[in-house]
């Protein structure tokens, strides 16, 4: 399994970090679905945990925004169901993770545990 370069994510680096995992920074593809909508967004985490990760859109979506993401992780991929919990404008969003199909949540550990042991 190839795992990209990762370090652990700058915001957890510049102050006190509230997260109960921690955040890595790592590039995996996304595909968002917010609620109400069938036009997927297709782009890159810029940051990725357990329970969530950050992406980049010049036009953020509004926080507390339900959304469906699809995440590909070596090429496998994960569906989960969350919602937007921050807004930073023209920059981007934090995406919360709220539930996991299938074992996608088991997946997302296996990953990430893996970039750990490499770093």
């Amino acid at each position: 399994m190839d795992l990209p370069d990762a370090q652990p994510g700058t915001a957890a680096l510049t102050g006190p970090d509230r997260r109960l995992h921690p955040r890595y920074t790592v590039q995996v593809q996304i595909e968002l679905r917010p609620e109400g909508t069938d036009v997927p967004m297709r782009l890159a985490t810029t940051d990725l945990s357990r329970t969530g990760c950050y992406i980049e859109l010049m036009m953020p979506l509004p926080v507390g925004s339900p959304l469906q993401a699809t995440l590909w992780l070596d090429d496998c991929p994960i569906v989960v169901k969350g919602h937007v919990v921050t807004l930073h404008p023209q920059y981007g969003n934090g995406i919360m993770f709220d539930k996991f199909e299938g074992e996608a949540e088991q997946l997302l550990r296996r990953y990430l545990d893996g970039i750990v042991t490499t770093t």
